[in-house]
């Protein structure tokens, strides 16, 4: 049976604003930093300071990441966590609060995911939590993660490989996004995987027969590759990006190519397959170039299990505290921003509100904002996208939502994206997700019992499949490479 719970809202509510400047500092100093995979060091520090200042322990470098970090405070169970991310994407520079391509740096970096928010709001509800959990003596441990690396790292997932979840109940999160709802949809597993040709140079005109092209090899399996995708299942999604084609003269042959492949499937049996698939069909382009061919592991990341029972308890919070309200000015902005958002991503919107709600979405959204929340539904629907966050939610019951951060229809991974992302607009959604967050484990800790079902049906959805790490022994964080 349920327990009645003290009404948390308006205090919480209060904690988070009257500290709000504060917590905007924080987001906006990360926005700038726009720091990526594992080289997040200013921004992974800004946050532990912030939080040690707060009163929490702090251990930095944990996992063997320098970027990676757990803030703890109380003490026994339950032991509940909140992961927070803070890295930026690389060539996405882009001016703040302006409706035109402008970057700050050309060809820099830029939080075309709305990371700095992302980890800014969890890092606020833990301060207001531990605030209310001295006032009315609240029993329990918070833990805030400082999750590095998401965007093609799978920081979470290296951070399961060594165990740092293990002493945890439950883990909660949140994605800035352009609508409010349960993230209740699985997630794709992937495989990222560098294959790295060595051939002969020579002078491409005088002598190009006893040259062996390295770059001949990637462009082979780039065409092999291709053509396995009618192969496939067709939930897989199969790309490259070319890392390296062995120089920029075109009378040299190359003698070194590489190209980076990212594997992606719902289950993670079907990424092994379709990754076997390649390394074979680079094996056959090694041996039509006479070149030498290697692989190397960057990462891996495994599908989403969402936990019901947890989305159940954080979508009664999301409706306590409610949906952004914008003045007059944030409004105008967001008009003319939304002028930017193509009728395609808009309808794609859609159709992801469709998969989360388990209803056709097809109205009109005549202002600039969704104005209401996604209704919850539980559903087998999968979005086609990877986060490490499932490697999380293979070890403990998980939950997840989206916050509405931007305006309705704004891609990920975009320039509208980064230019909403340090304004009043993504302000505001930052600190109703704290609010959201940090209801949600006040909600748990008192209520134990809610806990204990997220906890049954964890088990039940693992079925007695043991979580094997996706990424191996012997691979380890690294930085982008350029």
């Amino acid at each position: 049976m349920r327990t009645e719970t003290k009404d948390y809202v308006s205090e919480i509510d209060q904690l988070i604003e009257e500290n709000r400047e504060e917590f905007i500092r924080i987001s906006d100093r990360i926005w700038d930093y726009a720091e990526t995979r594992f080289e997040e060091y200013n921004s992974a520090e800004l946050l532990a300071q912030t939080l040690e200042n707060e009163g929490f322990k702090v251990k930095r470098g944990v996992g063997g990441i320098k970027t990676a970090f757990i803030a703890s405070f109380g003490s026994g169970k339950p032991v509940i966590s909140l992961l927070g991310e803070f890295d930026a994407l690389s060539g996405l520079s882009q001016k703040s609060g302006i409706t035109t391509i402008d970057p700050v740096v050309e060809n820099g970096n830029g939080h075309g995911c709305g990371h700095n928010l992302l980890g800014t709001a969890p890092l606020a509800a833990a301060v207001a939590v531990k605030k209310y959990m001295e006032k009315h003596n609240v029993k329990g441990t918070i833990k805030y993660y400082g999750c590095p690396g998401e965007e093609g790292g799978s920081g979470k997932t290296y951070m399961v490989r060594e165990g740092l979840f293990d002493d945890v109940d439950c883990a909660l999160t949140w994605h800035p996004g352009s609508f409010s709802g349960i993230f209740s949809l699985s997630t794709l597993a992937n495989y990222q995987v560098y294959f790295m040709f060595k051939g002969k140079a020579s002078h491409a005109a005088n002598s190009p027969h006893l040259g062996r092209s390295a770059l001949d090899a990637v462009e082979l399996m780039n065409v092999g590759v291709n053509y396995l995708r009618e192969h496939i299942i067709p939930e897989a999604r199969v790309h490259y990006s070319i890392v390296n084609t062995g120089g920029f003269s075109p009378n040299v042959v190359q003698a070194e190519a590489e190209v980076l492949y990212l594997i992606r499937a719902p289950k993670m049996p079907d990424v092994k397959s379709i990754y076997e698939r390649v390394v074979n069909i680079a094996k056959g382009a090694a041996l039509m170039t006479e070149t030498k061919m290697e692989v190397r592991f960057d990462k891996a990341c495994s599908n989403y299990i969402p936990n019901h029972e947890l989305g159940k308890v954080m979508h009664e919070n999301l409706e306590k505290f409610g949906l952004p309200v914008y003045e007059e000015e944030e409004m105008k902005f967001a008009s003319d921003i939304h002028q930017q958002i193509t009728k395609e991503d808009i309808q794609n919107t859609k159709n992801e509100i469709t998969k989360t709600s388990g209803q056709a979405f097809t109205e009109e959204v005549q202002s600039p904002f969704l104005s209401k929340l996604v209704p919850y539904h539980k559903t087998n629907e999968v979005l086609f996208g990877s986060s490490d966050v499932g490697d999380v939610s293979w070890v403990v019951p998980t939950a997840q939502f989206w916050g509405s951060s931007f305006v309705f229809g704004t891609p990920l991974h975009s320039w509208q994206l980064v230019s909403q992302g340090a304004t009043p607009i993504a302000h505001k959604g930052m600190l109703q997700a704290g609010k959201t967050l940090a209801g949600t484990v006040l909600e748990l800790l008192q209520n134990p019992e809610l806990l204990e079902r997220a906890k049954k049906e964890f088990k039940e959805k693992r079925k007695g499949i043991p979580y094997e790490c996706p990424i191996p022994p012997g691979v380890h964080p690294s930085p982008i490479k350029q």
